[in-house]
C-alpha cells in the first residue's frame, strides 16, 4: 500500500467530510488521437517496468496496434491511499501540540475547524490570517486520508446523475451543475473538449 497526495478545493473538502463525495475525476495526461482507439492495460511485458501500465490501441482487421507510449494511473492502485491537500494555517503552537485550522471549515465550529498534530511534526510558525495554499500542504498537516476502492476511465460528459451525486453535487440538475463546477476549475473549453478522465472511487479511512 502506498500513499499519494491529491488536491481538493474547499467545496469538495466539505463534501468529503459530509460523506457526500465518494468519487473524483481527473484528466488523463495521455489522450487518444482518435475516438476509435481503445484503452488496454499491459498484463505482461518484456520490459518489466511497463507491466501494469496502459496504452491506447487501435483494433482493425490486422489486429491490435499500439497507438501511444505506455503510461500509468498516477494515483497508484486499488487499495492505495490518497491524502488530501487543502488550504490551512497553523493557529497556535504549544509545548506538545500544534493546532491547525482549515480554510474549508471556516464557517464550522471550532472543533470541526481544528486538527492537532505533535509539535515535533509541525515545522511552520503560527500565523493569524496567512493561509498555506493546498499545493504546499505537507503530509503531516493533512486531516483526510482516502482509500481507493475503484478506478475506471470514461469521457468526461458521460457522467451519470448518480455519479454526479457521488462527486458531491446536490440539487436536481446534477449533471448540469457538475459541468458548471468542472468549467469553473478547468475552463469551459476543457468541458467542451470532453476529455477522457480517470474516475477514482474512494472511502475515508481512519489514520492514527
Amino acid at each position: 500500500m502506498r500513499e499519494r497526495p491529491i488536491i481538493f478545493n474547499a467545496d469538495m473538502v466539505r463534501a468529503v467530510l459530509d460523506g457526500r463525495k465518494t468519487q473524483t475525476r481527473r484528466i488523463m495526461r495521455v489522450q487518444p488521437e482518435s475516438n476509435q482507439f481503445g484503452l488496454r492495460r499491459i498484463i505482461a511485458s518484456a520490459k518489466r517496468s511497463d507491466t501494469g501500465k496502459y496504452h491506447w490501441t487501435e483494433s482493425n482487421a490486422t489486429g491490435n496496434h499500439i497507438r501511444s507510449a505506455p503510461f500509468s494511473f498516477p494515483f497508484g492502485a486499488i487499495g492505495d491511499r490518497l491524502w488530501v491537500r487543502e488550504a490551512f494555517r497553523v493557529h497556535s503552537r504549544a509545548t506538545d501540540v500544534a493546532t491547525l485550522v482549515y480554510k474549508a471549515s471556516e464557517q464550522q465550529s471550532w472543533t470541526q475547524q481544528t486538527y492537532r498534530v505533535p509539535i515535533e511534526k509541525c515545522n511552520k510558525p503560527a500565523v493569524v490570517d496567512n493561509w498555506t495554499p493546498s499545493i504546499h500542504m505537507p503530509r503531516w498537516a493533512s486531516r483526510i486520508t482516502l482509500k481507493i476502492t475503484g478506478v475506471r476511465v470514461e469521457r468526461l460528459q458521460d457522467i451519470s446523475a448518480e455519479d454526479a451525486a457521488a462527486e458531491g453535487i446536490e440539487g436536481r440538475a446534477k449533471m448540469h451543475d457538475f459541468g458548471v463546477l468542472w468549467s469553473s476549475i478547468y475552463g469551459d473549453d476543457n468541458w467542451q473538449a470532453n476529455p477522457w478522465v480517470w474516475v477514482i472511487e474512494f472511502k475515508p479511512v481512519e489514520v492514527e
